[in-house]
């Protein structure tokens, strides 16, 4: 671990820093090119950038179905999605912290017989204090790490077989929480002192990693993925967290952040826009294309954590 440490501090660099302070007074670039008759999955799709981005497909002709935790507010999203924009809207109901409920709606996924044009990761949760799942994985890594990884991984072939497709992860300039890189010996904060900025971090970078080995497995397939952080704009993320957390956020963060429609413009964008067509394994602000971290760019890692993530999430490595 200290020589990764050592080789990430030869590796920063102030330019990419003052890149992102930059880019984050950026606006998206606005893609106004229809997607009638696409398929759109969305994971998180109730609130805040989901539901947003949810509204900016349909509005442009794409069908969409919705992966969510809650019963009711997937009734009433596609409810109103169909009566305001004419488009169908389906949803499954999955709780992405439960690597069952994962596994059973990526095999869903799987088995659709319509090809997924977009496929958006956009659940999340942020913790202040630890919590496990019933599997005994920290959740936070779970959320925002595992369940895109093992529904990328199963859906891999079929995306692969359709010879077009786009993969989109909301990620966060907050892997760089994760300055020193991943602690693959301490996944789950046994040795270390529990933050929830530091958790955070660890799954976006672990996503970020993992979309080096993706976009190998999807090379010349016509099948891209890329990450994006959404801005700095306001969400649900953080309800599940205490009164004092939630008192905080609603006074002093969120008012200081952007409506969430900025993010649903760069998700259109990324899925639709020619302009970005065949590029893929990269990170963008918005619409801006960025150098991630140092710790996000290190190979040798990614395939460690490639590893780890199949034994974890119980998939057997498929023969490339």
């Amino acid at each position: 671990m200290r020589k990764k440490t050592a080789q990430y501090i030869r590796e920063y660099k102030w330019s990419n820093i003052f890149a992102m302070i930059r880019n984050n007074r950026l606006d998206p670039k606005i893609c106004t090119e229809s997607f009638n008759n696409k398929l759109v999955v969305i994971t998180g799709a109730t609130s805040g950038i989901g539901y947003h981005a949810a509204r900016k497909y349909a509005a442009h002709g794409a069908s969409l179905l919705c992966i969510n935790r809650n019963l009711q507010k997937s009734e009433a999203l596609c409810r109103e999605i169909e009566s305001e924009f004419g488009v169908k809207c389906d949803y499954k109901i999955a709780d992405l912290s439960n690597l069952q409920d994962i596994h059973q709606v990526a095999d869903e996924l799987l088995n659709l017989e319509t090809p997924i044009d977009v496929l958006i990761h956009n659940a999340g949760v942020y913790l202040t204090k630890k919590e496990l799942t019933p599997e005994g994985i920290e959740k936070v890594f779970v959320v925002q790490y595992l369940s895109s990884f093992i529904i990328n991984y199963i859906l891999k072939e079929k995306l692969k077989s359709q010879e077009r497709a786009r993969i989109i992860m909301v990620n966060s300039e907050g892997h760089r929480f994760a300055a020193w890189g991943l602690r693959l010996d301490d996944l789950n904060w046994e040795r270390r002192r529990y933050s929830g900025l530091k958790s955070y971090g660890s799954a976006k970078l672990a996503q970020l990693l993992s979309m080096i080995v993706f976009n190998e497995h999807f090379k010349d397939t016509g099948v891209s993925i890329n990450a994006m952080h959404p801005g700095a704009v306001k969400t649900e993320t953080g309800q599940e967290n205490g009164p004092v957390y939630r008192w905080y956020k609603r006074n002093f963060i969120d008012k200081t952040l952007k409506s969430p429609e900025i993010s649903a413009e760069a998700l259109y964008y990324l899925g639709v826009s020619k302009e970005v067509e065949f590029v893929s394994g990269k990170f963008f602000n918005l619409t801006t294309l960025e150098e991630p971290a140092p710790p996000a760019l290190d190979k040798e890692v990614a395939y460690e954590l490639w590893g780890k993530s199949l034994e974890l999430s119980g998939l057997q490595d498929s023969k490339e």
